[in-house]
């Protein structure tokens, strides 16, 4: 009988421990909650005083603290950590804020990161400056990257588009008031289409008229051609959009001028308002153009197609230069944006001030998209293993950069959002020419064509 106890207390230990194992690898975000919290809640507790003089954050006390230990407790004078503000768990880790000592700075704190995460056994650990003398600490407690759960509450509003998750637990928010225009690079099966199906979904409930290029036959963008106000789906049609769009923005800028009393001849470079001046009666819907792989209107094979690309590339570099006053905005993709491409397409990058590149063939790719603006993201998007489609690197021109990864969207789930939300589209005139023909529903699937009939005796 004692042998039987051994043998089940042996057993019911072993069958706890590979619980929480196959729980930690299986459902990270339940192991976290359960046991990686608290066991982390009580090392930071037990250790932080400790561990913040192993890691150089501590200073020595003031004269007068160091006078009032030794009055009252006669013991050694230690020095002193930052002050440990209340702590904050949540689903995917812990927050807290510490005040900084005298003498300290937020990049002594962001320099011993990588310890304190060993210290209290957590995935990684994240600064950010508050304010000055406080930064706040974001402690994650597993690689949320590996399963994408994006946070149940995203500030979003209009032409702002919650898209992927970044690493430290917080929604990546595309913001085209803030960043206009963008550049997006990826190899094949890299999750770019992904990271533009989110876009396009979460702007198909808002009032804003999304144009379409896809000169791949229009099989990355037909899908969503119900909500499209136009699209063009080879070169030539292109040829004929941009123009359009050129021009809706010149008469954007004449209602600009009106409506603040500038003379007529006054250059549209000199202007330094934008639509969102104009009163919201009067100002016009936001127009959102997306470039499926840029570098087939780059690509020539004869001189007649050498002045159409010329053409084009230049109304890229004018609705990139002078869109954003006028409420254009610019999502450009491909899979790789050089010089190499041909006249103009050095320029056209330098407009492009957001940059997402995920997995790509050759490090001369990642430098296209991230080495003129967060030169030290260049490995980190080189080391993207193929086995984590929608797993990118996003940059700005501050320098920062972060890693981040769109969750998985169905391309029917897309497409049926855009079917819903078709009656959202704004009326634009001059991009009614480019309208796509969405064909009706097939006949077969709303049932047989011939009813059929009973067999009768």
């Amino acid at each position: 009988m004692t042998d039987l106890v051994t043998w089940a207390e042996l057993g019911g230990g072993l069958a706890a421990i590979g619980g929480a194992a196959y729980t930690r690898h299986a459902y990270p975000a339940a192991y976290w909650s359960t046991v990686g919290l608290p066991l982390s809640v009580a090392r930071l507790l037990t250790s932080y005083s400790s561990t913040m003089d192993a890691c150089g954050l501590t200073v020595e006390p003031s004269r007068w603290r160091a006078l009032a230990v030794r009055a009252t407790t006669r013991r050694e004078v230690r020095p002193v950590p930052p002050r440990r503000g209340v702590i904050r768990p949540d689903s995917t880790g812990l927050r807290l804020r510490l005040r900084l000592a005298p003498g300290q700075e937020p990049a002594d704190v962001a320099a011993s990161a990588e310890r304190l995460r060993h210290a209290w056994g957590v995935h990684a650990v994240y600064v950010r400056d508050v304010k000055p003398g406080v930064v706040e600490l974001r402690l994650v407690g597993y690689d949320v990257l590996r399963k994408v759960r994006m946070p149940r509450r995203v500030v979003s509003g209009l032409l702002r588009v919650p898209v992927a998750l970044r690493e430290d637990a917080t929604a990546f928010v595309r913001d085209y008031r803030a960043v206009p225009h963008e550049l997006v690079l990826g190899a094949t099966l890299s999750g770019k289409s992904m990271y533009l199906r989110h876009l396009i979904s979460g702007l198909a409930p808002q009032p804003v008229a999304l144009v379409g290029v896809d000169c791949k036959r229009g099989v990355e963008l037909a899908p969503f051609a119900s909500r499209l106000s136009a699209l063009a789906t080879d070169p030539d049609e292109a040829a004929e959009l941009l123009p359009a769009l050129v021009k809706e923005m010149e008469d954007r800028y004449d209602l600009i001028k009106a409506r603040q009393g500038i003379a007529p001849g006054t250059a549209d470079e000199e202007i330094t308002s934008d639509v969102w001046g104009l009163p919201e009666y009067e100002r016009p819907a936001p127009v959102v153009l997306f470039v499926d792989e840029v570098a087939e209107l780059f690509l020539v094979a004869t001189r007649k197609d050498e002045e159409r690309r010329d053409e084009m590339v230049t109304q890229l570099i004018r609705l990139a230069q002078l869109g954003r006053a006028a409420g254009i905005y610019l999502e450009v993709c491909g899979q790789r944006f050089g010089a190499e491409l041909g006249k103009g397409a050095t320029m056209l990058r330098a407009q492009l001030t957001g940059r997402v590149c995920h997995r790509v063939n050759d490090e001369a790719s990642a430098k296209m998209a991230l080495g003129d603006i967060a030169p030290k993201a260049v490995y980190a998007a080189c080391s993207i293993a193929p086995k984590l489609p929608g797993l990118a690197v996003v940059g700005d021109t501050s320098g920062g950069w972060s890693r981040i990864r769109t969750p998985y969207l169905s391309l029917g789930a897309a497409a049926e959002i855009c079917r819903e939300s078709a009656h959202l589209a704004p009326d634009v005139p001059a991009l009614a020419p480019f309208r796509p023909h969405v064909p009706a529903a097939h006949v077969g699937a709303l049932g047989p064509v011939i009813a059929s009939r009973p067999v009768t005796e």
